[in-house]
Formats: C-alpha cells, structure tokens, sequence
C-alpha cells in the first residue's frame, strides 16, 4: 500500500492566477528547485505553460533542472542561477537558457565558453545585497561590470538582467538591501549596460513587499501553496498538495501506518495529528517505513489517513506540520522520496 503525494492541477493554476494578479506588472519567474518543490518538473512546467496566463518565465536553480523545463516549455525564458560546470555551461547556451553570474571567475568561463561555441550568452549579474549567498561584492561590482560589457560589446553575452537575494531578517535590512541593489543596477546602466530583468524578491517579499519588486519576481513555495513558517494564509492560495497512506496493520488499539522515515517523514514529528477516518489521532512514534497511531478503535487496514493538506482534519498544510519541528514546509515537502507516489487530481 504505497503511500500518495496528491497534486492538485486545479489549486495550481488557481494559485497561478493569484500570483500574477497580486505581483502585477512584475512577470513572474516560477521557481521550480528540487523537483518544483517535490511536485515534479515536467508536470508543473507542462501545466504552468499552458494555464490561461501562460508563466513565461522559469527558474531551474541549475542546469540539469533548467534543460528539463526547457523539453517542455520550449518557448518560454529559462534561467538556472547556480554556478555551473563548463559542460553544463555549454549545455546551457545550446538550450538557450539563461545563467545567474555571481563571481568574477563564473563570468569568465561562461565568456570563454561562449566565444568557444560562437554563441552569446545570456546573463543576469548577481550583486551580493547582504544575504552573501554567492554574489559580486559591491566593492569588486563596477570591476566586474566592466569585464561584463567588454565582453557584451565583443557578442559574447548579453547582460539582461540584475538580480539578488534578500536576507528578510527585518525589514530594516531589506530595505537597505534593496538600495544596494538599485546602486547595482545604476553601474550597469552608467556603463552602457540595458537590463531588463531586475530580480531581488521571492515568494514572501514580492508577496508582502510590493515596493522591493523589480520587473520579475521570483516565486516557488506560494505557487505550490506552502506558506512561509510562522508567517499568514496567503490570500487566494492554497495547498495544492496532501500527503496520504493506508492502515497496513491493526492490533488492539494500535494502528500501523504505511509511511515513515524512509520515506522522508521525520521521525521527530511523533505528537504532530494525523487525520483519519475516524477523527484527529496523534503520531505516536515514526519507524523506518510506518508510523504507529494509538487509541483509533475502528481502524480498519486499508482505511486512509491524512499526513497533511485537506481532508479527514489532519495538519492542514505541510507548513503547520513542519512547525512543530521549528523548519519549514520545504523542507518536509522536498524530503519526500520517490517511494511516496504523485498522483495528480482535479
């Protein structure tokens, strides 16, 4: 009795919709890691592309993920931001996809590779705004602007876009963050150079945020209906994903579950709520491959539960889960194995 990650297409593509209206006119760039946050690449490239407001914009975090949106998504931009190999640089401009260039040293094998293959690539320049996940210091960014639009005057790339990451400790500090990368963004220009993809918020700051949005926003968890921990309901978004499994075992009073730790469920959730047909029951202890309920009485195998997402009362979303433990919904979502089977519902 495999245990199911349940993907809704429609609370996707209504997801979607809300995005776009909320984020407007900044384009939305869906960010798809991890597998689109464990619901499956090809699928949620596929339905995004093709939703009423088609999504014109991915972003693959690398290459590998980045060429598998491009195979279903062959027209839209595709923008992979971690540093790369040199083959996969190659790959890269073959396929058209856009790089992230966050060092001095990546801008230079990328322009390398480039003049090698005779092609131009196309890149986004990252300014480190204060969060110092990779990016070009501000102290080193006016040297490394200029290498970028010697080569640009050469066809070797094409700056077309900046882009950075907030830190979101406070408010304070993204502010001040978003004055670094307009400052950034004003060398380019000084410089000759016209970008036009300006990127610094994700899902929370383009969301709660309005005045830091550049003309793209970086969203994946709000798509998928994972809020951020600690943080509100998003208004028009919700879940689009339940994690549910099957009584495999019953003997007086205990219930045995088919999910556990290998299967990516946490073995430090025992005490969160599983929903079941028979009411709220709490996780007693998580083993390796089940999960042991008590006091259900009526259980029956085969009988469903509800890890979390809607139905039969259990946690609500994989945030409220991922709570208890002091992380996030990613996390839980992501650390799901292939032994958990997707199935897509209406």
């Amino acid at each position: 009795m495999t245990p199911t990650l349940e993907i809704s297409r429609t609370r996707f593509l209504q997801n979607l919709a809300a995005v776009h209206e909320r984020i407007g006119p900044a384009q939305l760039m869906l960010a798809m890691k991890d597998d689109a946050y464990g619901h499956g690449v090809e699928w949620a490239a596929s339905v995004a592309k093709d939703a009423a407001r088609p999504v014109e914009m991915f972003g693959g975090y690398d290459v590998h993920t980045s060429l598998r949106i491009r195979a279903q998504a062959e027209r839209a931009t595709v923008f992979a931001w971690a540093d790369s190999s040199d083959d996969e640089i190659e790959r890269a401009l073959h396929a058209r996809i856009q790089l992230g260039v966050g060092s001095a040293d990546y801008l230079r094998r990328v322009i390398d590779v480039a003049g090698r293959l005779g092609l131009t690539a196309r890149v986004h320049l990252k300014i480190d705004t204060g969060l110092h996940r990779n990016g070009i210091r501000p102290e080193d960014w006016p040297r490394v602007v200029a290498d970028a639009m010697t080569a640009q005057q050469s066809g070797l790339i094409e700056v077309v876009g900046v882009w950075s990451h907030l830190a979101e400790a406070s408010d304070a500090e993204d502010d001040e963050s978003a004055r670094a990368f307009h400052d950034a963004v004003d060398v380019v220009r000084a410089m000759g150079g016209a970008p036009q993809a300006l990127h610094l918020t994700a899902s929370a700051a383009s969301w709660w945020r309005p005045e830091l949005r550049g003309t793209v926003c970086r969203i994946g968890a709000f798509c998928y209906g994972i809020r951020s921990a600690d943080g509100p309901e998003i208004p028009g978004v919700t879940p689009i994903a339940a994690l549910r499994a099957r009584v495999i075992e019953e003997r007086a009073g205990e219930v045995v579950i088919g999910l556990g730790a290998y299967h990516g469920l946490p073995s430090i959730l025992a005490g969160a709520s599983i929903g079941t047909p028979g009411g709220v029951r709490e996780i007693v202890r998580i083993d390796a491959t089940s999960t042991l309920v008590r006091d259900w009485n009526d259980a029956r195998v085969g009988d469903t539960v509800t890890v979390f997402g809607p139905g039969d009362q259990g946690e609500s979303d994989v945030t409220a889960l991922a709570e208890r433990i002091d992380t996030v919904g990613e996390e839980i979502i992501t650390r799901l194995t292939s032994g958990v089977r997707r199935v897509i519902v209406d």
